[in-house]
């Protein structure tokens, strides 16, 4: 008796994380889930904060400081997996959801509207910087934010874009909320790139992945405020 209750101990079933068995781009998602606003989201748990985005009233200004704040955001993702610190990032380029270039068109498109551009602000810099930092010293916490950019932009984000074209552009759609192909697809083969990339992480690697969650909603919001500035 005494071997067969060690051995049951032994066996005791290891905790399981929400959305583990499905692989682990499941575990950031509910992870990102739950940091959204109610309003935002049906699993989202955080109270609203300041007014929803259907009652903004967002200025041509903000929205370019916003574009330009994104774009070096997306410049900076882009070269670090191009330069692949580490092997892995190296998985990451040429996915489709590249959005440099379709910002780069968006803000001529501006130009020739006769608005001028802004220079970047501090919260693209200073998240930006990060980013640069983070990637050279810490692979798992830089998935994070690669993940949650684009993946956000693919679905919040669009979904900001729409409102603020319909409220200051005439309801023009821009570059940085089309891609080629079909985005569902897009977005799979990098989900399953992911999944691929964490199989090779311990778990203590990946719960450190998905505490850098926060961070990364801290640092997109701060440049998504940028739309009412």
């Amino acid at each position: 008796m005494v071997v067969v209750s060690a051995t049951t101990a032994a066996e005791k079933p290891k905790k399981r994380y929400p959305g583990e068995a499905k692989g682990f781009v499941e575990e950031m998602r509910f992870v990102a889930m739950k940091l959204h606003t109610k309003d935002q989201a049906k699993e989202g748990e955080k109270e609203p904060q300041g007014q929803p985005i259907a009652k903004w009233e967002p200025s041509v200004e903000g929205y370019l400081k916003f574009l330009v704040d994104s774009k070096l955001v997306y410049d900076t993702l882009e070269s670090i997996v191009e330069k692949a610190a580490f092997p892995e990032y190296a998985e990451f380029r040429n996915t489709g959801l590249e959005r440099s270039a379709s910002l780069a068109k968006d803000l001529e498109w501006f130009k020739q509207q006769g608005h001028a551009i802004p220079e970047p602000s501090s919260p693209g810099i200073n998240y930006a910087q990060y980013l640069e930092e983070l990637s050279e010293k810490d692979p798992q916490a830089f998935i994070c934010h690669f993940y949650n950019t684009y993946f956000a932009h693919s679905a919040g984000g669009r979904m900001i874009g729409r409102k603020v074209a319909e409220k200051i552009l005439n309801g023009k759609e821009l570059e940085f909320y089309k891609w080629d192909g079909d985005l569902s697809q897009l977005l799979q083969s990098v989900r399953d790139k992911l999944n691929r990339v964490a199989e090779n992480w311990t778990r203590e690697e990946k719960d450190h992945c998905l505490e850098e969650t926060e961070k990364s909603f801290k640092c997109s919001g701060e440049i998504l405020r940028l739309i009412m500035s």
